[in-house]
């Protein structure tokens, strides 16, 4: 992979996601754990860390280097230090498994960190990140994001964090690195009934591999149950109010912890906007919708940008087409691949590499070569390495927990559990919404059938009346969080809220496009305090309007 993508993708990865739709699936059985009951019989005034016992809100935070090698989802190697040469440190908080039994069991949460050095008046304290998913490790993404938000590190000293069940905070494990290799080589998007029935089958047997080797922490996973241990770790890192950057899943964290404390709100940027009205059936629409407007605007550019055309078909339409064809013939006949592994290209693998292309149009470039020669010159090694990126596969074979975290938490949020007549009643509504994307993204509803713990609700519950002002900021051509969903964040915060920020241009996520206009205005909110008009416009190419 050329090494000037190699870099943006990685962290895309952990950026990316509400990817239910664009992953390949993970699945479920049932079983008697009730994991919700926290969330359902405490208060948030009873559970928040103001009210927690002292051993939690008095701890003190060893931090160190981070380690150079490390599995369950620490950053490896050398990191680099931020431009000011201040260095990264880890540090691990312990909080109560269950905030409804403070007293009973802990988890050990993975934070990192880069101190500034301001101090007096000109320190802000600290500025905590959340960057997706759900699943997304946080430990592993702001290090080498960390040179992006050089100008908010003037003032804050920037934090993350893995969340329970992610990657070093306790991570939920499912399969192996060889059953998960064969896992995504034998997935198959159902094209019939019989094939539908051995699909949910299939989850089934992966949520079993999901009980037996996670099931003590499962339950305890949910979204709110983080969102606690954000005001936890506002309180150990002695900040009065909370500051905080979410994106992707990270701003429906957000939305939760604002509903839950809302005057513990400070400074608050959402970028990236989850739709909380939406079940997850509507959820995954949207997402089909959003990548099918991805692919358009993908190759309309192709075909402007080339001299000769578009590499890959004579119009847009017809690199559509193309497109559809080859992942249904991948479907029956995969492609070879120069991977070590021997892994074949199918057609699972390949909507999944495609669909990851398309979060910025800065992957374009290599989607295009890994069309290309995929179509013409029958490899799959380009969209393999792509898939991968998605599913959290390094070059050696093994695998983060991100997909596995994904399903986890998802399902302990969700209550919804979709039947095979279900996704086969949808079905024509998803296919015509994205005739790419609509049949993989059906099918994806079934990803929490029989998953041992039951959701509690349809949709996330946002209300944050009282709190401080939070800036949205949506994206016109997002294809994982469409939109439409800016407004919806605004609506369900409540009144005066939120500060509504457009950026018309591509990708998923507009602060790390690099848009100077949206950068300013997130900047100068946080670091001075000063909130752009609401309804205000920022283009790609740099310019601004409203503001």
């Amino acid at each position: 992979m050329p090494s000037a993508v190699s870099r943006g993708l990685s962290v895309a990865v952990a950026t990316v996601l509400t990817a239910g739709a664009a992953a390949a699936c993970s699945g479920a059985e049932s079983s008697p754990m009730t994991g919700t009951a926290a969330q359902r019989d405490a208060s948030p005034a009873a559970t928040g860390a103001k009210d927690l016992p002292a051993n939690f809100t008095d701890q003190e935070l060893d931090w160190k280097k981070c380690p150079e090698t490390g599995g369950d989802g620490l950053v490896g190697g050398e990191l680099e230090p931020m431009p000011n040469g201040a260095q990264w440190q880890c540090a691990t908080l312990k909080a109560p498994l269950d905030y409804a039994d403070p007293d009973s069991k802990t988890m050990d949460l993975a934070l990192v960190r880069a101190r500034t050095k301001a101090s007096g008046e000109e320190r802000l304290g600290s500025l905590l990140f959340n960057f997706g998913g759900p699943g997304g490790s946080g430990v592993s993404t702001l290090p080498p994001s960390g040179p992006e938000f050089a100008e908010l590190h003037k003032r804050y000293d920037l934090v993350s964090f893995d969340p329970r069940g992610v990657s070093a905070s306790s991570g939920v494990k499912c399969l192996d690195d060889k059953e998960l290799d064969e896992y995504y080589q034998e997935a198959k998007t159902p094209t019939n009934e019989k094939e539908g029935r051995q699909a949910f089958r299939d989850q089934e047997r992966y949520a079993r591999a999901c009980a037996e080797n996670s099931g003590k922490v499962l339950p305890y996973v949910g979204t709110e149950y983080a969102a606690r241990d954000m005001d936890l770790m506002r309180e150990v890192l002695g900040d009065e109010k909370l500051n905080y950057f979410g994106i992707s899943y990270g701003t429906e964290l957000g939305g939760v912890y604002a509903t839950l404390f809302p005057d513990r709100v400070g400074r608050a940027v959402f970028d990236a906007v989850v739709d909380p009205s939406q079940t997850p059936e509507q959820s995954n629409l949207g997402q089909a919708k959003g990548f099918q407007l991805a692919l358009t605007n993908y190759l309309k550019a192709c075909e402007e940008d080339g001299e000769d055309g578009c590499p890959l078909a004579d119009s847009p339409e017809d690199g559509e087409r193309r497109i559809s064809d080859l992942l249904k013939q991948l479907e029956n006949k995969p492609l070879e691949t120069a991977d070590p592994a021997g892994r074949k290209l199918n057609g699972s693998l390949a909507s999944s590499g495609i669909a990851l292309a398309l979060y910025s149009d800065d992957f374009w470039e290599v989607l295009t070569e890994g069309l290309q020669t995929a179509m013409d010159d029958g490899d799959g090694t380009m969209l393999l390495r792509l898939s991968d990126l998605l599913n959290g596969r390094s070059d050696d074979g093994s695998y983060d927990n991100s997909q596995a975290s994904l399903t986890a938490i998802s399902c302990a949020d969700t209550k919804p559990r979709y039947s095979l007549q279900d996704v086969q009643d949808k079905l024509p509504e998803f296919e015509k919404a994205s005739p790419v994307f609509g049949t993989m993204t059906a099918w994806s509803m079934s990803a929490c059938h029989g998953w041992p713990v039951r959701g509690d609700k349809d949709h996330p519950e946002i209300d944050a009346e009282g709190s401080e002002k939070i800036l949205l900021i949506g994206a016109t051509g997002d294809p994982a969080t469409p939109y439409e969903g800016t407004r919806k964040m605004a609506e369900a915060l409540g009144k005066d809220v939120a500060v509504e920020l457009t950026f018309e241009g591509e990708g998923h996520g507009a602060y790390n496009s690099g848009d100077r206009c949206v950068q300013k205005r997130v900047n100068t909110y946080l670091l001075e305090g000063k909130l752009p008009r609401d309804g205000t416009t920022c283009k790609a190419s740099g310019s601004g309007s409203g503001g």
